[in-house]
């Protein structure tokens, strides 16, 4: 078979059973291929026939009947898959009610004959001219699904290192599916199936066919990967060449030149309102929405640019009696959108040549039959001044068939011969029944499988909620522990800042200059003060603004310590204690005896900033020298006591030596 393309783009195949029948056996094809010039012939099996198509890939695979290369329906769409992604199945004589390949063959002047290749060849050339339905039974949506290629049963390791590798890498083989879904630029949806490991399935609903996508089916080891077009609900027909209907148009010329196009039921299609388009430009756009059988204007006479375009498509022009008022074109078009006054006033015109017209296209459609165009007979009779009548007289002529003559005698039938004929129609009855019930079975499996779509639809958007449930829970749970952070840091930082401050106002307190203190800053020195002479009070202070070796500390109320506490505060090592009220007997002794320096406040002049104090260093340094000498005379008391305590033991143990001697 040939190839050639030098008058197509590619090359057209057409069909036809030259003997036997699909449902049968061995049935075999006249196939003829036609390149725009050159056509060639050859019979072929349906085997071979595919290999062919498989091998040539021709743009249109044409026939006049879709069923002689299926036995049924599920089997059409099984050819219909097997076909290369660029190839058509064409029905060049209609959609669910085809013609007469003879009669459409006739009607688009293409030879025609009955032998088998003639009317492949038919079929061929009509398909070559965009005549014919595609054949449809597949959206341009396909599914990709990437699954497990092995079961996850014992593999040879353990149970669980096997399931996990499978499903590793069934995860990576989607990523890889992903990376080049979005590299070739495809909408696409993903759903996946997560198990131990990574997924067990992912499929992606991607947005083009499988000619448009980069991935093949394919099979290797722990990953398989499967590319399915998702099937419509049933065969859809589509034709090769865009209808164009007859329809009304309306134009307002000018700086600005707006084009209306109506229906033969006035009905607006589209408007359209330019500056730069030429001429040709707008009769370009006409063409793309109708064949025009009205040109209308809003004034009369007609301009002169609206008559071109009118002459152009040899259509009826319409203009008013005298120039359409304002008013009445904003009321015949407030029903109506428009843009700017030109697009009013072109529509205006469309909609009034409608209205004076409508009863003619009402009597035109009650009389042409259902088969023939109404169209085309309400723009001969409009625009060709012809009558209903000789219009379907003369579509009637073209569609009739020259029919063989042949003589014949009409004879009487026997009794059998009757038998057999009620019996012939009994079983067409029957058989007629029969294709009933088939259809309604096929009715019914058809909404079965509609149900069984929309429930794994809604099992999908059921799964699909249930993850963006878990996922808003996991997002709600990570917000509120980020905002607990959060707060504990804004509280630390507080806690911080406050900290920060209260050592500024010491920095402050060390290097300040009081105006109401004589002495120069050297005689000043700072104090920190102490709420209560108790623990907490103590590491209150040392956390707010530390307490330091050769700290002057004020004891606010220094009643109530004990040992432990006078110990605390003795671990600090201050310089001076200054107290309110007087120590218990106890912490005065503990910090005697660390040589803690005790003293009463009222003897130091204590001003207070805030938290913090500072005192003059003389009188600071007088309490210092006062305990000093309290302590040097406590010391020598305590001394003296002793020598006292020694002479008294040593007496009493002289004296009881005496007793003891005279007894003896």
């Amino acid at each position: 078979m040939s190839t050639r393309t030098s008058a197509l783009d590619a090359v057209v195949f057409g069909v036809d059973v030259q003997s036997g029948d699909v449902r049968g056996d061995s049935p075999s094809y006249a196939l003829v291929a036609f390149d725009g010039e050159h056509v060639d012939r050859d019979v072929v099996s349906l085997r071979k026939l595919r290999r062919l198509v498989d091998r040539e890939e021709p743009a249109i695979l044409a026939t006049d009947n879709m069923y002689e290369l299926a036995a049924d329906k599920d089997d059409l769409v099984r050819f219909l898959g097997s076909l290369p992604p660029g190839t058509k199945l064409v029905q060049v004589t209609g959609a669910e009610r085809p013609e007469p390949l003879s009669r459409v063959a006739s009607r688009h002047g293409v030879p025609y004959g009955k032998d088998p290749m003639k009317e492949a060849e038919a079929a061929a050339r009509l398909a070559a001219m965009n005549v014919g339905q595609e054949v449809s039974a597949f959206t341009d949506k396909t599914s990709v699904k990437v699954s497990r290629g092995r079961s996850t049963g014992k593999g040879g390791w353990s149970e669980d290192r096997y399931t996990r590798r499978i499903h590793g890498n069934v995860k990576r083989a989607t990523r890889e599916v992903e990376s080049e879904l979005q590299g070739a630029g495809l909408d696409f949806e993903k759903e996946v199936t997560e198990k131990y490991g990574g997924y067990s399935r992912a499929v992606f609903e991607v947005e083009g066919t499988p000619d448009d996508i980069p991935v093949s089916a394919r099979r290797s080891g722990d990953v398989r990967v499967e590319v399915e077009r998702e099937r419509r609900d049933g065969i859809e027909f589509r034709p090769l060449a865009k209808r164009r209907d007859h329809v009304i148009v309306g134009i307002d010329p000018g700086t600005t030149t707006a084009v209306a196009v109506l229906d033969l039921d006035g009905n607006v299609l589209d408007v359209l309102s330019t500056r730069t388009a030429d001429m040709a430009a707008v009769i370009e756009w006409i063409i793309e929405r109708g064949r025009p059988i009205l040109v209308a204007a809003d004034v009369t006479p007609m301009p002169e640019t609206v008559e071109k375009i009118r002459r152009s498509f040899d259509a009826a022009g319409w203009t008013p009696t005298s120039d359409l008022p304002v008013d009445g074109k904003q009321h015949r078009t407030r029903e109506e959108g428009y843009e700017n006054d030109h697009e009013r006033d072109a529509m205006a015109a469309a909609l009034y040549a409608f209205d004076d017209h409508e009863d003619q296209f009402r009597r035109i459609a009650r009389k042409v039959p259902p088969q023939f165009d109404r169209g085309e007979v309400t723009a001969r009779v409009v625009a060709g001044e012809e009558s209903v009548e000789a219009v379907l007289t003369d579509l009637e002529d073209d569609e009739s068939e020259p029919e063989e003559e042949s003589e014949h005698t009409a004879r009487e039938l026997s009794e059998e011969e009757r038998k057999i004929k009620r019996l012939k129609a009994r079983v067409e009855r029957l058989e007629d029944h029969v294709e009933d019930l088939r259809g309604t079975i096929a009715t019914k499996d058809e909404r079965i499988e509609e149900y069984e779509a929309e429930l794994s639809e809604a099992r999908r958007e059921e799964r699909r909620e249930a993850r963006e449930r878990r996922e808003v829970s996991r997002l709600e749970r990570e917000t509120d522990r980020l905002e607990r952070e959060l707060e504990e840091a804004h509280e630390r930082n507080e806690e911080l800042e406050g900290k920060l401050e209260r050592l500024k106002a010491l920095w402050r307190l060390d290097h300040s200059n009081f105006a109401d203190v004589a002495e120069e800053k050297a005689g000043l020195v700072p104090v920190k003060p102490v709420e209560q002479f108790t623990k907490a009070a103590i590491e209150d202070a040392e956390r707010r603004f530390g307490l330091a070796r050769d700290d002057v500390v004020y004891l606010r109320d220094a009643s109530g310590a004990g040992r432990e506490t006078a110990r605390r505060l003795a671990e600090v090592e201050p310089r001076v204690v200054l107290r309110n009220g007087n120590l218990s007997e106890q912490a005065d002794e503990v910090l005697f005896e660390h040589g803690i320096p005790v003293g009463p406040a009222e003897k130091v002049t204590i001003q207070e900033i805030d938290e913090l104090a500072v005192a003059r260093e003389v009188e600071v340094e007088g309490v210092v020298e006062g305990w000093e000498e309290r302590a040097e005379d406590r010391r020598r008391d305590r001394n003296a006591e002793m020598v006292d305590r020694l002479i008294s033991e040593h007496r009493a143990d002289r004296d009881l030596d005496e007793v003891r001697g005279e007894g003896d």
